[in-house]
Protein backbone atom coordinates (compact mmCIF):
# COMPACT_ATOMS: atom_id res chain seq x y z
CA UNK A 1 0.00 0.00 0.00
CA UNK A 2 1.42 3.31 -0.52
CA UNK A 3 0.34 6.50 1.36
CA UNK A 4 1.62 10.53 1.23
CA UNK A 5 2.90 11.58 4.39
CA UNK A 6 0.90 13.61 6.06
CA UNK A 7 3.88 16.17 6.36
CA UNK A 8 3.34 17.43 2.67
CA UNK A 9 6.55 15.55 1.52
CA UNK A 10 5.75 14.32 -1.92
CA UNK A 11 7.67 10.95 -2.22
CA UNK A 12 5.17 8.41 -1.28
CA UNK A 13 6.29 6.11 1.51
CA UNK A 14 5.23 2.41 1.74
CA UNK A 15 3.14 1.41 4.46
CA UNK A 16 2.82 -2.31 5.39
CA UNK A 17 -0.54 -3.31 6.53
CA UNK A 18 -1.75 -6.98 8.02
CA UNK A 19 -5.25 -7.28 8.84
CA UNK A 20 -6.53 -10.36 10.53
CA UNK A 21 -9.22 -11.30 13.28
CA UNK A 22 -11.32 -14.86 14.76
CA UNK A 23 -12.85 -16.94 13.43
CA UNK A 24 -16.05 -15.25 13.95
CA UNK A 25 -15.71 -12.03 12.88
CA UNK A 26 -16.29 -10.15 16.86
CA UNK A 27 -12.61 -9.10 17.12
CA UNK A 28 -10.04 -7.91 14.11
CA UNK A 29 -6.83 -6.33 14.52
CA UNK A 30 -4.76 -4.08 11.93
CA UNK A 31 -1.07 -3.68 11.80
CA UNK A 32 0.37 -0.62 10.51
CA UNK A 33 4.24 -1.33 9.98
CA UNK A 34 6.90 -3.73 10.09
CA UNK A 35 6.78 -7.21 11.54
CA UNK A 36 8.99 -8.96 13.59
CA UNK A 37 10.75 -12.39 13.82
CA UNK A 38 8.54 -15.59 13.31
CA UNK A 39 8.70 -18.74 14.53
CA UNK A 40 6.73 -21.76 15.92
CA UNK A 41 6.80 -22.32 19.81
CA UNK A 42 6.37 -25.67 20.66
CA UNK A 43 5.61 -24.91 24.88
CA UNK A 44 3.06 -26.71 26.53
CA UNK A 45 1.10 -23.70 27.06
CA UNK A 46 1.41 -22.91 22.91
CA UNK A 47 0.10 -26.52 22.51
CA UNK A 48 -3.04 -26.49 25.05
CA UNK A 49 -3.43 -22.21 24.34
CA UNK A 50 -4.17 -23.71 20.02
CA UNK A 51 -5.39 -27.37 21.00
CA UNK A 52 -2.36 -28.56 18.72
CA UNK A 53 1.20 -29.37 18.13
CA UNK A 54 1.72 -25.84 19.05
CA UNK A 55 1.53 -22.25 18.03
CA UNK A 56 2.85 -20.40 14.91
CA UNK A 57 3.45 -16.86 15.60
CA UNK A 58 5.35 -13.11 14.29
CA UNK A 59 6.29 -10.96 16.96
CA UNK A 60 4.23 -7.05 16.68
CA UNK A 61 5.07 -4.30 18.44
CA UNK A 62 2.25 -2.61 20.85
CA UNK A 63 2.71 0.42 18.49
CA UNK A 64 1.22 -0.84 15.75
CA UNK A 65 -1.46 -2.60 16.39
CA UNK A 66 -4.71 -2.00 16.93
CA UNK A 67 -7.67 -3.39 17.43
CA UNK A 68 -10.27 -2.59 15.05
CA UNK A 69 -13.48 -4.31 16.02
CA UNK A 70 -13.64 -6.18 20.01
CA UNK A 71 -11.10 -6.59 22.48
CA UNK A 72 -9.87 -9.64 23.17
CA UNK A 73 -10.51 -11.63 25.92
CA UNK A 74 -7.12 -12.83 28.36
CA UNK A 75 -6.32 -16.08 30.30
CA UNK A 76 -3.58 -15.80 32.19
CA UNK A 77 -1.64 -19.23 31.28
CA UNK A 78 1.24 -18.18 33.93
CA UNK A 79 2.58 -15.43 36.31
CA UNK A 80 3.77 -13.40 33.63
CA UNK A 81 1.79 -14.12 30.70
CA UNK A 82 -1.57 -13.29 29.40
CA UNK A 83 -3.29 -15.02 26.03
CA UNK A 84 -5.61 -13.08 24.30
CA UNK A 85 -8.78 -14.89 22.37
CA UNK A 86 -12.33 -14.42 21.34
CA UNK A 87 -14.76 -15.08 23.52
CA UNK A 88 -17.67 -15.66 21.45
CA UNK A 89 -15.55 -18.71 19.14
CA UNK A 90 -12.77 -19.08 21.15
CA UNK A 91 -9.87 -18.08 18.56
CA UNK A 92 -6.51 -18.20 20.01
CA UNK A 93 -5.59 -14.62 18.70
CA UNK A 94 -2.11 -13.29 20.96
CA UNK A 95 0.10 -14.36 23.58
CA UNK A 96 1.82 -11.12 25.57
CA UNK A 97 4.64 -11.21 28.50
CA UNK A 98 4.14 -8.60 30.75
CA UNK A 99 6.07 -5.71 30.15
CA UNK A 100 6.99 -6.72 26.58
CA UNK A 101 6.82 -4.12 24.04
CA UNK A 102 5.02 -6.86 21.53
CA UNK A 103 2.47 -9.00 20.99
CA UNK A 104 3.40 -12.53 19.52
CA UNK A 105 0.28 -12.65 17.27
CA UNK A 106 -1.22 -16.32 15.85
CA UNK A 107 -0.17 -16.31 12.40
CA UNK A 108 -3.35 -18.58 11.18
CA UNK A 109 -5.70 -15.09 12.67
CA UNK A 110 -3.94 -13.30 9.79
CA UNK A 111 -6.40 -12.77 6.95
CA UNK A 112 -3.51 -13.85 4.86
CA UNK A 113 -1.54 -15.86 6.41
CA UNK A 114 1.29 -16.76 3.84
CA UNK A 115 2.51 -13.18 3.49
CA UNK A 116 4.00 -14.16 6.59
CA UNK A 117 7.30 -15.59 7.35
CA UNK A 118 9.66 -16.66 6.63
CA UNK A 119 9.66 -18.48 9.61
CA UNK A 120 13.50 -18.29 11.71
CA UNK A 121 13.21 -19.85 14.31
CA UNK A 122 11.38 -22.88 16.58
CA UNK A 123 11.57 -22.25 20.74
CA UNK A 124 9.93 -24.41 23.31
CA UNK A 125 11.88 -27.40 21.26
CA UNK A 126 11.67 -29.30 24.64
CA UNK A 127 8.00 -29.92 24.31
CA UNK A 128 7.98 -30.78 20.87
CA UNK A 129 5.59 -33.89 20.20
CA UNK A 130 7.50 -37.04 18.87
CA UNK A 131 5.72 -37.06 15.37
CA UNK A 132 5.67 -33.30 14.37
CA UNK A 133 9.81 -33.94 12.71
CA UNK A 134 7.80 -36.43 10.36
CA UNK A 135 4.75 -34.13 9.64
CA UNK A 136 6.25 -33.57 6.04
CA UNK A 137 6.95 -37.05 5.31
CA UNK A 138 2.46 -37.50 5.09
CA UNK A 139 0.49 -38.13 2.20
CA UNK A 140 -0.94 -34.93 0.94
CA UNK A 141 -4.69 -34.71 0.15
CA UNK A 142 -6.58 -31.91 -0.68
CA UNK A 143 -10.20 -31.54 1.18
CA UNK A 144 -12.16 -32.09 -2.77
CA UNK A 145 -10.30 -35.66 -2.80
CA UNK A 146 -11.62 -36.44 0.79
CA UNK A 147 -15.38 -35.77 0.11
CA UNK A 148 -18.19 -36.49 -1.40
CA UNK A 149 -19.36 -33.73 -3.84
CA UNK A 150 -22.20 -33.63 -1.37
CA UNK A 151 -20.21 -33.22 1.97
CA UNK A 152 -18.50 -30.37 -0.46
CA UNK A 153 -21.59 -28.45 -0.72
CA UNK A 154 -22.19 -28.68 2.72
CA UNK A 155 -19.15 -27.11 4.08
CA UNK A 156 -19.52 -23.95 3.41
CA UNK A 157 -17.65 -21.78 5.18
CA UNK A 158 -19.87 -19.89 8.03
CA UNK A 159 -16.90 -18.01 9.64
CA UNK A 160 -15.96 -14.05 9.10
CA UNK A 161 -14.39 -13.57 5.23
CA UNK A 162 -10.65 -12.92 5.42
CA UNK A 163 -11.07 -9.16 5.37
CA UNK A 164 -12.61 -6.04 7.17
CA UNK A 165 -16.47 -5.83 6.82
CA UNK A 166 -18.43 -2.86 7.54
CA UNK A 167 -20.81 -4.41 10.41
CA UNK A 168 -20.58 -7.29 12.20
CA UNK A 169 -22.32 -10.27 12.01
Amino acid sequence: MVEIPKSGAKEPKIMEHFSGGCQCGAVRFLVTGPLGKSGICHCRMCQKAFGSWGAALVSVSAKNLSWTRGQPSLFRSSAIVARGFCAKCGTPLHMREDGDDNFELAIGAFDEPSRIGPLTEQVGVEGRVSWFKDMHLLPEQTTAETRTPQDLAKLKSLQHPDHDTDHWP
